[in-house]
């Protein structure tokens, strides 16, 4: 097979995993603290015996490197916790639908880290994210579940904005696996201490399904990332990234029984357009 279209399909089957990690968060009965601890250790000894194995180097350029990993790592903590905590009280469907809520965020805050100003395109995208949000908002209480998921994935959102950039910015000369090794081993440093018991006490079964996400639905797509991109431009890794809240809903509708409305899938349909939208202008804004 030609190896981009091997290479496109990787890319696919890389984004559904990507997608089911969300169900987890409504399989495994743990909190979303615990879940992301577990699915961030099975995920780093997974991604640095891959590392091993492949003969890369274990080691970081320098010690500004290693204080970059640490503090992107402590935002994916923050990130990872509070992505799993909004599908807990939202539901897989309208929290995949609030986190993708991220790229439109990474434009608003590119003027911070990139010398260039924001297109009124850009706020028309963001005008559109937030009617897409107010349709799958039932209520503006905080009381309600599905209000507060929502928030805490907008909050998940801009924390995954925030490591993006700075990502891009200080890191991106590393592969993707090897970045992802030391970030998710700063997540293990950073949630050890808020571990519950039930984390420790937790059956087998609940083990076996934090492996399963560690390794299965973490590690092995972030590997197969790195390895789709040497025979595909980054513009056609974002864009069908951006079909993670479609993988999602479908696969909340089929495992989870999910029966989502049609204003969550049509506030799904808005927040998904102004992310392709933006991904695909971000990349002609790139120099040539």
């Amino acid at each position: 097979m030609d190896p981009v279209k091997r290479s496109l399909i990787s890319l696919h089957f890389t984004v559904i995993l990507l997608s089911g990690a969300s169900l987890f968060s409504n399989i495994i009965p743990l909190n979303a603290t615990d879940i992301t601890f577990g699915r961030s250790l099975f995920a780093c000894l997974v991604l640095f015996a891959f590392l091993a194995l492949s003969g890369s180097s274990l080691r970081l350029g320098s010690w500004r490197c290693y204080a970059v990993a640490v503090g992107l790592g402590a935002l994916m903590a923050a990130h990872w916790t509070s992505y799993f905590a909004a599908m807990q009280y939202a539901g897989v469907s309208v929290g995949m639908i609030a986190l993708f809520t991220f790229p439109v965020i990474t434009v608003l805050l590119e003027p911070l880290f990139e010398r260039f100003r924001l297109a009124w395109q850009d706020i028309v995208s963001a005008l559109v994210v937030l009617v897409g949000i107010y349709l799958i908002v039932p209520s503006v209480s905080l009381e309600n579940d599905t209000t507060l998921g929502v928030l805490i994935g907008i909050g998940s959102a801009l924390l995954y904005a925030f490591r993006n950039l700075l990502h891009r910015k200080h890191f991106s000369h590393y592969s993707g696996a090897k970045a992802m090794a030391y970030q998710i081993l700063t997540v293990c440093l950073c949630l050890v201490f808020f571990v519950s018991d039930d984390f420790y006490t937790a059956p087998q079964d609940v083990w076996l399904l934090l492996i399963l996400l560690g390794s299965l639905f973490t590690a092995l797509p972030h590997a197969l990332v790195a390895t789709s991109l040497k025979h595909l431009r980054a513009k056609t890794f974002s864009l069908i990234a951006c079909m993670q809240p479609f993988y999602g809903v479908i696969l909340a509708i089929l495992v989870l029984n999910e029966n989502p409305t049609w204003a969550t899938l049509l506030g799904g349909i808005l927040v998904t357009s102004a992310s392709v939208y933006e991904t695909v202008n971000a990349h002609q804004r790139q120099p040539r």
